[in-house]
């Protein structure tokens, strides 16, 4: 075995689920321009593949200015590519520069592995680096703070690459919080864009951090996987039917990711939707009438109750108390 100090960069493409959903045999395409793209660029930096396993890749590099040049060609050839019908394909980046073993089986070790987690916390479109990338490649880059992310035993201190022809405007890091940001962060799902809208500016105004809005269940199942929420607040009717996809949405979070907690929100009174949800268990889980929005305090002590595991029901709703009995 042999230790390797290199820079690590690891890719893969934002949503490739809803690509593969919209797009078909398409997508077969997309998968193989982007790969050409990120081969061509690392090579270009004198950077090795490593790997590349469905839509993700992950090369190495001597030099962490390659790596950082590498990553920005890449970056800018995709965002000029004009992709099948037209589809919104966008690719995160990460970087990290430490220490590798290679025990004849691949490269391993924690600076792998923080590589993968920074690439994963980026948005799709955007170059993350961690601290150690950043000053020892002397790259251009916008301190985004230090943030938790997941399965690292420490903090990592977080940048964005800027250069021309890079963007430079993203929404909040993904699977990642801000150590000294600790605001609730819930995600809004509602096949109406007015509605969302209003319900983010009146969260946003009570210090709640709206990390995604979604207008599908699966749309809402992509943003919770990419951004982990405290809590999901839900629509019980959405496309395409327009009739519980919103519920089967909740039940899947429930499921999935018993760490966000789930508030369905309905039009009218439906107690079956309700039992339904509790049925998940009696946890981080809550059901009100849309009308109680507008009581914004109310509905702001119902989100963080959730969050902190309780169980939120609309007045109502009260007889069906006995099922958490």
């Amino acid at each position: 075995m042999s230790e390797h100090h290199l820079t690590f960069l690891f890719t893969d493409i934002e949503r490739s689920t809803g690509l593969v959903r919209s797009l078909g045999a398409d997508y077969c395409d997309v998968l193989s321009r982007s790969r050409a793209h990120l081969r061509w660029a690392a090579a270009g930096s004198r950077g090795r593949e490593i790997e590349c396993r469905a839509d993700e890749y992950f090369s190495v590099f001597d030099s962490p200015s390659d790596a950082v040049a590498a990553a920005s060609e890449a970056q800018r050839s995709l965002l000029r590519e004009p992709w099948p019908r037209e589809a919104e394909v966008k690719v995160r980046m990460g970087l990290h520069t430490g220490v590798a073993i290679d025990a004849g089986a691949g490269l391993v070790g924690l600076d792998v592995h923080r590589a993968a987690r920074i690439a994963s916390a980026a948005n799709g479109g955007q170059i993350l680096l961690s601290e150690a990338t950043a000053e020892a490649s002397g790259a251009t880059a916008a301190d985004l703070g230090s943030y938790e992310l997941p399965g690292l035993p420490e903090p990592e201190h977080v940048f964005q690459l800027l250069g021309e022809g890079l963007p430079s405007e993203f929404p909040s890091l993904r699977r990642a919080r801000r150590i000294d940001d600790r605001r609730l962060r819930v995600v809004l799902a509602d096949d109406s864009v007015l509605i969302r809208e209003g319900i983010a500016r009146l969260l946003d105004d009570l210090g709640i951090n709206v990390v995604a809005e979604a207008g599908s269940g699966d749309e809402l199942l992509e943003h919770v996987a990419d951004t982990r929420p405290d809590v999901a607040v839900v629509d019980i009717r959405m496309p395409p039917s327009g009739r519980d996809e919103g519920v089967r949405a909740a039940k899947a979070i429930r499921g999935l990711y018993p760490g966000t907690g789930v508030l369905l929100l309905s039009q009218a009174v439906e107690p079956a939707y309700a039992r339904e949800l509790l049925a998940t268990g009696a946890e981080r889980v809550g059901y009100l009438l849309k009308d109680r929005v507008g009581d914004v305090d109310e509905f702001a002590r119902a989100l963080r109750e959730i969050a902190e595991g309780g169980v939120v029901l609309d007045q109502e709703l009260d007889t069906l108390a006995s099922v958490l009995t």
